[in-house]
């Protein structure tokens, strides 16, 4: 047992490429929550070899487009979790994919700054 929850999981893998899969988050922050992780197992993303990482970032694409025309989101955040004190808290490298939707949220200025809430607004 590796206790990794990807290595060690069935995934219900919604796409795939040569080197990584996309599937659904399991708790999801919006409709379309989607992760994009490698097949083998690399712990943080700056641990990826560059095939890899390449591959990873053409399946997110495709899988914003498969999500534009199955949910028509307004918007992405895109974000990738790398070390505890980032907040990874599954040490297999995935990236977020997350749509958003017009009004999800009173004010979503900031984005992504807002992993440090008080950073948020500048």
């Amino acid at each position: 047992m590796s206790d990794c929850v990807f290595c060690d999981s069935v995934l219900e893998v919604v796409e795939q490429s040569e080197y990584s899969i996309a599937l659904y988050d399991k708790f999801p922050v919006s409709q379309g929550h989607t992760l994009i992780i490698p097949k083998n197992h690399y712990k943080t993303y700056f641990d990826l070899p560059v095939e890899v990482r390449n591959d990873m970032l053409v399946l997110l694409d495709a899988m914003k487009q498969k999500l534009d025309k199955e949910l028509k989101p307004s918007g992405y955040n895109i974000g990738i979790n790398s070390g505890a004190s980032a907040g990874q808290t599954v040490f297999h490298c995935h990236i977020h994919l997350i749509p958003r939707y017009n009004g999800d949220m009173d004010n979503p200025d900031g984005g992504v700054r807002g992993v440090i809430p008080e950073k948020q607004k500048y």
